[in-house]
């Protein structure tokens, strides 16, 4: 039997899969670190540690899974979009990268936005927003300028990951339609905004397809890791776009739910001309000359996790929810509104913070945990919302991560969609996505389409029930109705909180 390794390098963890021939994955590892957060808004990492962590990570893979080096043929990589990773001339790491909940460059944006108009839009398919890489490397000219001056190119985490492992730089393109700078229809760096803005095009990386073959294990990493120096390596992707690879979002009217420590609604799109008006995201698929467009919720599962490291933290996240279940459908009457970094769909607003809105004295810690499962898809529908209002028809929807590990959040989220939801028999989010990556790469498979075919099969099946949908929709219109009674205020608590005034 042969294998492939997916790695996925996430916000919070790395993990790894090794995945054989039937699309089985025969072991799985992660590996967590830190992020770093020296003020509210700031979200950096040290690179070093997602090197360290993988290289641990790929040492007990190939350690404990008994599997020969040489049966692993092939390696991809997922990752966190976004994030800043800034080189010098001899490729070393010049500061922290910045990562893409990173909300310090609202300025940036603004700046953005009064010297590109909409020309921005139409180069990039997106509006400019903090968590995009651009306005980090401009907040780096402004306030680090001798960190920019010394930038020899920037990468993105996963590139960083996979040039420390290969000694290879390049981005591929599904990662870097997220980076503001690139050119979507014509695939190229734009010299129109980097001119604008005076960002020498030098620091842009050589661009590269998802499945192209990008090189080799070096010799040491082989020898730290146990791989063999043989194993091919193949560029990989961002991750929305390995997610959506890895539950088989291929083709016109498929549809994906992740709810990860960000929440993301992506539907595939065959149309590079498709205007949204900036409302949703449009990038490069990790399918060759294919898109997609996608909402955002900057803090899904971020919100579940901060509500149990808070309020239950020595209670499993199973005993959780198995109360949130004895709760009602609204969590009687109590919402909550999932803004804890800001909010990307529909609001683009990094100020903005969440709410319970509701509560009285009759309320259980099951219903606020139901309204903050409940809040995060009422978040999510948002960009249902508006995909359905431009003509797409979203009927059947495969729900991945967090999300997809609840019965009750799997119904919750097929009654508010009014869709079926599909769970799958192996989800493994955007690391299956990565190894379906080299499996394709390798040619075990003439394309993803057929790779997909025998990775991906589904495990049960969520109808929406009508009595739920209209319930929802109620507490939905509610939900809808908070942001604009409560963005006032909010902005005033943010800016005393930050000493503005």
């Amino acid at each position: 039997m042969k294998y492939v390794i997916g790695v996925d390098l996430g916000t919070s963890s790395v993990k790894v899969l090794l995945v054989d021939q039937e699309g089985i994955v025969n072991y799985s590892v992660s590996k967590d670190y830190p992020l770093i957060q020296q003020q509210p808004g700031y979200s950096e990492q040290d690179p070093e540690d997602w090197v360290e962590k993988t290289i641990a990570a790929l040492q007990q893979l190939a350690t404990e899974s008994n599997i020969t080096p040489d049966a692993i043929e092939g390696i991809s990589f997922s990752g966190q979009m976004h994030g800043l990773v800034l080189l010098d001339e001899n490729h070393q790491v010049i500061r922290n990268a910045i990562l893409w909940n990173d909300t310090r460059t609202t300025p940036q944006c603004k700046k953005i936005d009064q010297q590109l108009g909409g020309k921005l839009l139409e180069i990039t398919k997106n509006p400019a927003l903090e968590g995009f890489t651009f306005p980090k490397i401009l907040w780096v000219k402004e306030n680090e300028p001798e960190n920019l001056e010394k930038t020899n190119v920037f990468l993105l985490p996963k590139d960083y990951l996979r040039y420390r492992l290969t000694g290879k730089i390049n981005m591929d393109y599904s990662d870097a339609a997220g980076t503001l700078m690139l050119d979507i229809v014509n695939k190229s760096w734009s010299a129109d905004i980097l001119r604008t803005f005076e960002i020498p095009s030098t620091i842009c990386p050589p661009l590269v397809e998802t499945e192209d073959y990008v090189g080799t294990l070096l010799p040491e990493i082989a020898e730290l890791t146990g791989l063999s120096s043989a194993t091919k390596v193949f560029a990989g992707g961002a991750d929305n776009a390995c997610g959506a690879i890895g539950a088989g979002i291929l083709s016109e009217g498929t549809a994906l739910c992740s709810i990860g420590t960000s929440g993301v609604f992506l539907s595939y799109e065959n149309d590079k001309n498709k205007n949204y008006g900036g409302k949703v995201h449009l990038f490069n698929h990790g399918k060759k000359d294919s898109y997609y467009t996608m909402g955002v919720t900057l803090a899904a599962g971020y919100s579940l996790t901060w509500f149990k490291d808070t309020f239950a933290k020595d209670q499993s996240f199973d005993s959780l929810l198995d109360e949130a279940a004895q709760s009602t459908i609204g969590a009687n009457g109590l919402i909550f509104t999932p803004f804890l970094v800001g909010e990307r769909t529909p609001y683009a607003d990094a100020k903005i913070r969440g709410t319970f809105t509701g509560i009285d004295g009759s309320h259980q810690k099951g219903d606020f945990t139901r309204a903050v499962m409940e809040g995060i898809v009422f978040s999510i529908n948002e960009s249902v919302e508006i995909f359905r209002n431009y003509g797409k028809t979203i009927d059947t929807v495969i729900s991945i991560g967090g999300g997809a590990k609840s019965e009750l959040w799997l119904q919750i989220q097929a009654d508010v969609f009014n869709a079926r939801v599909v769970k799958l028999q192996n989800e493994q989010g955007p690391g299956m996505g990565a190894a379906m990556i080299a499996a394709a790469g390798l040619s075990w498979f003439s394309s993803l389409q057929e790779c997909a075919e025998v990775f991906i099969k589904a495990d049960k099946i969520y109808e929406p029930k009508p009595e739920n949908v209209q319930r929802y929709k109620e507490f939905y219109q509610v939900y809808k109705d908070v942001y604009p009674h409560t963005v006032a205020i909010n902005h005033q608590l943010f800016d005393l909180r930050n000493g503005e005034s």
